[in-house]
């Protein structure tokens, strides 16, 4: 039976860094989902699961022939598919016995392995890429397709446990649905980390991946969902009593320390009198300032205990920002000519483009893998040259590509929004990081110390507030590698960008949210839009 366990397990970066603390888990024959914010250490413990990684402290137990698909899927562009799915060696033996080889290493390669192409064009065709063949350089392929080939190639060695980490990352809807039919017809362990709440709703449970460790939930996005908000609500509910319990010992202490202040009042006076002897006198106010003592002690001990508690219950808050930029300067008024292309033919594709955007449009490019959806946003933005046609952009423009490499590392947050916005005055954008969750000395932290979601948000920061400030938004599968509150925050921004929008996506839930409901299909040769 194959399984998969972690005991107490815990790994720091090189820099000392704690990005996973105790985390134990039992996992037997299975679907099983794992969700968190970016950063939380998701593809790390994927990678420890996997054996990349050694972990500091703790136990990985695997039973049984384990596969790893991560997230960056990279080949050498020149390897053939027949490579990349480990059958080269043993399909060319078998040629040399085709054409007559008597050679014993060339049977040796081969094995038992006769039917070798028959069942590698099998997996292919099982994820959708029956059209491939097998000496197809890999370079030559789309992300989504080199994706499925490295999937096929796992396939093949009939692992009894599988990892998964974001494996729709690229996949038009056609990839995703052969995907989602491998997830349902493994028969072993799959643990995959994902934010496609279709490919969640496949699992038989979720796991939430955080600083306080992972917690386990039912089957469906939906009830996972609905059992997150009902925590977060208990959560906030314990803030609310964790506060008036710290306003109630405050209170306790003030009205202690004014009854104990009237009683110092009291016996000063009485010994000021001259009504008793000086050593009763003394005896007594000796005796009264170790009671205060212990009495405040008691108070302070309380108030500290009630701090204590809604520090634990803040820290139990989910994180959430809302972010409300002011944009005006990207306004593009209703009629306005934004962009034009006419006839354009991007490089590596056989499209034939015709497009008017005027005003404030929004525009969705869906399509299948490899089809020239990114060649033809490289076009729009001007960092390609069409092969033929013509391509007018007549409004400033910013894209965010797949990689969402805009920031700085060495750079704070302000540093790298100002090296994009030279003319904007600090104070400014400071204001606008703010509304971003940057605020006070938040805008100081270098990039590289940032959270995932930290990190997310300030490229969102770098992307809207550029200057000259853009009108024109092209993004790149931007919803790739992001985890549910990193697309939430996305819809928000774009909610408050006043611009024109082009988006290539095959992120269906995300383009409804967002309100991408034009849509140009990239499926044919010649387009026109609209």
């Amino acid at each position: 039976m194959p399984s998969l366990s972690t005991t107490d397990l815990v790994w720091r970066t090189p820099e000392g860094v704690t990005v996973l603390d105790g985390i134990t888990l039992a996992l037997g024959p299975g679907r099983h989902g794992l969700l968190g914010r970016n950063g939380c250490g998701k593809s790390t413990l994927l990678r420890l699961l996997a054996g990349e990684l050694a972990p500091v402290s703790g136990t990985v137990r695997v039973q049984g022939r384990l596969a790893w698909l991560p997230q960056d899927v990279a080949h050498d562009p020149v390897r053939p598919v027949a490579d990349v799915l480990g059958v080269a060696a043993t399909l060319a033996a078998l040629r040399a016995i085709e054409a007559g080889s008597t050679d014993q290493a060339d049977f040796d390669a081969v094995g038992d392995d006769w039917d070798v192409e028959e069942r590698a064009r099998a997996g292919l065709d099982g994820l959708g890429l029956g059209g491939l063949t097998l000496d197809r350089p890999v370079g030559t392929l789309s992300g989504g397709e080199a994706v499925l080939v490295s999937l096929s190639a796992l396939l093949l060695r009939h692992p009894d446990i599988l990892l998964l980490d974001e494996p729709t990352n690229n996949l038009d809807r056609s990839a995703r649905a052969h995907l989602y039919g491998a997830v349902r017809d493994f028969g072993g362990v799959i643990l995959a980390v994902s934010h496609d709440r279709d490919l969640l709703d496949l699992m038989d449970g979720l796991g939430e991946l955080s600083g306080r460790g992972l917690r386990w939930y039912g089957p469906g996005f939906e009830a996972y969902r609905e059992a997150v908000a009902a925590q977060a609500a208990s959560a906030e509910q314990l803030v609310v009593q964790a506060r008036a319990e710290v306003r109630r010992q405050r209170r306790e202490l003030a009205a202690a320390e004014t009854r104990q202040a009237r009683s110092d009042r009291k016996g000063r006076q009485e010994i000021a009198s001259g009504s008793m002897p000086k050593i009763i006198a003394h005896a007594m106010r000796n005796a009264a300032e170790k009671t205060a003592g212990r009495t405040r002690g008691v108070h302070l001990a309380r108030l500290d205990e009630a701090r204590d508690t809604l520090d634990e219950a803040r820290d139990a808050l989910p994180e959430r920002v809302r972010i409300r930029l002011d944009l005006p300067d990207t306004v593009v008024p209703t009629g306005r000519q934004v962009l034009t292309l006419t006839g354009v033919r991007p490089r590596h594709t056989s499209l034939d483009v015709t497009l008017d955007m005027r005003g404030p449009e929004r525009l969705a490019l869906t399509g299948p893998n490899g089809v020239g959806k990114t060649s033809l946003l490289r076009v729009i933005a001007g960092v390609d040259a069409p092969l033929s046609g013509h391509a007018e952009l007549r409004v400033p423009v910013r894209t965010l590509p797949q990689s969402l490499r805009l920031l700085r590392d060495d750079r704070t947050v302000l540093e790298n929004v100002l090296a994009v916005a030279p003319q904007a005055a600090p104070q400014a954008i400071r204001e606008q990081l703010a509304t971003l969750g940057f605020r006070g000395r938040g805008v100081e932290q270098p990039v590289r110390t940032l959270s995932g979601g930290e990190r997310w948000r300030a490229t969102l920061g770098a992307l809207l507030l550029a200057t000259p400030a853009p009108q024109l938004l092209l993004l790149d599968e931007p919803t790739n590698n992001l985890d549910l509150d990193a697309i939430a925050a996305l819809i928000q921004a774009l909610e408050c960008y006043r611009g024109a929008l082009i988006v290539v996506s095959h992120d269906e839930r995300f383009l409804a949210e967002a309100h991408l409901d034009d849509r140009l299909d990239v499926t044919t040769g010649v387009l026109r839009w609209p």
